[in-house]
């Protein structure tokens, strides 16, 4: 993977790029081209999946191919600019999916050494992109108490639940409670880390939990 430095200075020098297949496109803002827009592999559905505590899950994308090679440009190689594409695949996953089924917008948060280690929270700003579109400002309802061992590290199923269980809490049950929740994040894999936001809001008063992330895996 190229460092964080040569992605800046590319996008310095060709700002205009296709996100997905970094085709160069005609000045204007960061976008995907079109033949990306035809081929990209979309989540039919939404990807609609279940977990433990939330109703339900839906998901733009697949994480696969050049959806993930941008989704790691823009989670680890600093290019935060893609942010206003994933949140507008968001936006319409959401849009088609789960229009009506919530009352607050908000996101799975990183915890504070990791966010001032990368400089920002990549869900979150998936979340504020997705909120311009749909018109809805999104809430910060959850607070990562600890930091944990990176999900994608930590093998199967039980020991990712076990990984991230209690990281999560809720610093104002108030706003949340008998409301239904729609939480954003970048992706979902077996939906543990969906699965302990989802518990951690239900017992602090929450009425319904749902999930929309930008990828999924199959």
């Amino acid at each position: 993977m190229r460092s964080k430095l040569v992605y800046r200075l590319l996008d310095l020098v060709y700002p205009t790029r296709c996100v997905f297949c970094r085709r160069f496109l005609p000045p204007g803002p960061v976008r995907m081209c079109d033949k990306c827009q035809e081929t990209i592999p979309r989540a039919p559905g939404g990807g609609r999946r279940r977990g433990d505590f939330f109703s339900e899950c839906v998901s733009a994308l697949y994480y696969e191919g050049a959806v993930r090679e941008a989704f790691h440009r823009y989670k680890f190689a600093g290019v935060q600019v893609y942010a206003g594409v994933f949140g507008s695949l968001v936006a319409e996953c959401i849009y088609e999916h789960l229009e009506g089924q919530y009352d607050i917008l908000s996101w799975v948060p990183l915890d504070p050494g990791r966010r001032r280690s990368r400089g920002y929270d990549q869900a979150e700003l998936i979340a504020r992109a997705a909120g311009k579109r749909l018109m809805r400002e999104p809430v910060p309802v959850l607070k990562k108490k600890r930091g944990v061992h990176p999900q994608s590290g930590t093998g199967a199923p039980e020991k990712r639940r076990a990984n991230i269980a209690g990281a999560y809490s809720v610093p104002d049950p108030e706003l949340v409670r008998d409301k239904r929740i729609l939480l954003v994040d970048d992706l979902v894999t077996t939906g543990s880390t969906l699965s302990e936001c989802a518990k951690t809001l239900l017992l602090a008063g929450a009425e319904d939990v749902r999930c929309a992330t930008f990828a999924s895996t199959r």
